[in-house]
């Protein structure tokens, strides 16, 4: 059987949904993320509970449980530190050059956000980009 073929908008498509995911969890808009809506006023009061923002929260977590265990099994912890140091050297690139400046605190949130998007999007799609880049098939390992 045929795998299936890997393009660019399949890639892009994982961005989104992890671009989704991470915005959709936190970021610095007020009131535009699952923590503002539901996690910092259930902290400030702990009465403020309801179905709906349980329901999300449960959503999310599935979401952040299927992108981080294929980010893990696919590229491991050394992996995930190795794109981390290359989207962290490149911000510190950037900001030390001057074409983005640190004035707005929230511009360091916001890069954090995008890297960690882009690490959750290479890391669910990375068995696909190794068998496009080498020809090799990536097989979960079983005990029998």
């Amino acid at each position: 059987m045929a795998l299936p073929r890997f393009t660019f908008v399949s890639f892009l498509l994982r961005l989104l949904f992890a671009v989704l995911l991470v915005f959709l969890t936190y970021n610095p808009l007020e009131s535009w993320s699952y923590y503002q809506w539901a996690l910092r006023p259930l902290l400030e009061n702990l009465g403020d509970f309801s179905i709906p923002k349980a329901l999300v929260g449960v959503a999310l977590t599935i979401g952040w449980g299927i992108f981080l265990g294929a980010t893990y099994a696919s590229i491991g912890a050394i992996g995930a530190l190795m794109l981390s140091l290359l989207f962290g050297l490149s911000f510190w690139w950037i900001i030390d050059a001057g074409w983005l400046s640190l004035d707005n605190p929230n511009t360091l949130t916001w890069l954090v956000l995008i890297a960690l998007s882009a690490l959750l999007a290479v890391g669910i799609s990375w068995s696909h980009l190794r068998r496009r880049l080498t020809g090799q098939v990536d097989v979960d390992e079983t005990e029998l």
